[in-house]
């Protein structure tokens, strides 16, 4: 270590090397020589200091040559799941983790829509279409897919991006079967 050695100021540190131990009258404490290894790693280069140009850093972890694919955002799992693309377990697994954007009243909630065959509530992949459908002045609120699950009323089912070019519409036994299956992935 470079600069005073707080130990031998104080009269600690007087071992084997007299009154002043090793660090000299005041307190110095001489570095070590070139490639000796005290708090210097290996290299002579100080612990915690990147090794020398081509040398590989062993407490470095290896970066994959090529990264993981990001997940499909849910925007894109609706167009692959309405196109036959995406297995509707797949699409599950992005919708779960997902945010979704939900139109509200004045009232906390969803907002439903009855003039369908079964109650739906839409919901959208984008905030772009979310105010396509309810305009740019619209009140929402964003959960995930899998809050949507839990949250939603029996008896209801849900469109997502219903003005959207891929719409996909979960009547309410729809919605039963993703509850349990993901209650199924979930507790086994």
């Amino acid at each position: 270590m470079y600069g005073y050695d707080q130990t031998a100021a104080s009269g600690q540190g007087q071992g084997q090397h007299g009154q002043h131990g090793q660090h000299g009258a005041h307190g110095y404490q001489q570095p070590p020589p070139y490639g000796a290894h005290g708090a210097h790693g290996a290299h002579g280069a100080p612990q915690g200091a990147p090794p020398p140009y081509g040398q590989p850093d062993p407490g470095a972890q290896q970066q994959p040559l090529y990264p993981e694919p990001s997940p499909p955002s849910l925007q894109e799992a609706v167009r692959a799941f309405t196109t036959g693309a995406m297995s509707p377990e797949d699409f599950q697994g992005v919708f779960s983790t997902s945010k979704v954007y939900c139109p509200r009243g004045d009232n906390p909630g969803f907002l439903a829509l009855h003039n369908t065959q079964q109650p739906v509530i839409p919901m959208f992949s984008t905030l772009k279409e979310l105010r396509a459908y309810a305009g740019k002045e619209s009140k929402y609120f964003v959960i995930t897919g899998a809050e949507v699950l839990d949250l939603l009323p029996s008896g209801y089912g849900f469109v997502l991006d219903m003005e959207g070019e891929h719409r996909v519409v979960f009547d309410a036994k729809a919605v039963e079967e993703m509850v349990d299956f993901a209650m199924r992935r979930m507790y086994g």
